[in-house]
């Protein structure tokens, strides 16, 4: 079964976006003759994120976690708890392809870790931002960024290194280069682009959107 993972805290205006994408990459996979549970982790959530979870096919679970770590982390273990032999993980500002589980799959590899790339920039955003983004951004085969927004990991080798560190920030890194030591078979892929919100004011420090607001 393919456990698919998204952390969440007060995003009730992109959650929507997000869980229609997913329902129709979910739909492919199944299609395909694949399980998949889709699981949204509320972390500490005082919007209307739960009302929106509510209206798609997919699981919730509230925790006062407090930091996107920990939230990927429990949601992973209801996942593994579950009999899951895939994570694939995303975040609720991002949406995914349709093709987005079954490339992941095609890989074949212990862990895949893919791109993302900005949908939609903000009118505010000017030309500069923009150009000097896309001009280090390696949008190919074999790069070496890591997103929490585009990750996949067998269970046998997230289990192997300790899964999600609790961190506040670079949990997804951190399990990368865990899996790295292990010697995990790693494919860095351009090829199921995750698209991802180009805002500044993100929920998780030092993220994304911090990358951004860098720039």
């Amino acid at each position: 079964m393919i456990g698919v993972v998204i952390p969440a805290h007060n995003e009730a205006r992109r959650l929507g976006r997000c869980l229609s994408a997913m329902a129709t990459a979910v739909l492919a996979a199944r299609e395909a003759g694949h399980g998949v549970q889709v699981l949204v982790v509320l972390d500490r959530c005082v919007d209307g994120s739960a009302k929106v979870a509510a209206r798609y096919d997919v699981d919730v679970l509230a925790v006062e976690a407090g930091s996107v770590g920990m939230a990927r982390r429990l949601g992973a273990e209801w996942m593994l708890d579950r009999h899951a032999t895939w994570l694939a993980c995303t975040d609720a500002d991002s949406q995914v392809p349709s093709h987005w589980l079954l490339s992941q799959l095609a890989c074949t590899a212990d862990a895949v870790c893919g791109t993302v790339h900005v949908a939609r920039w903000q009118p505010w955003q000017r030309a500069a931002l923009r150009k000097l983004y896309l001009s280090r951004y390696e949008a190919r085969e074999g790069h070496r960024h890591i997103h929490g927004a585009n990750l996949g990991v067998s269970a046998r080798a997230y289990e192997r290194v300790g899964g999600f560190q609790p961190l506040a920030a670079h949990e997804d890194v951190q399990l990368v280069r865990d899996l790295e030591a292990d010697g995990a078979q790693i494919v860095w892929t351009a090829k199921h682009s995750v698209a991802t919100s180009s805002r500044t004011n993100s929920r998780a420090r030092e993220g994304f959107g911090d990358y951004l607001a860098s720039l």
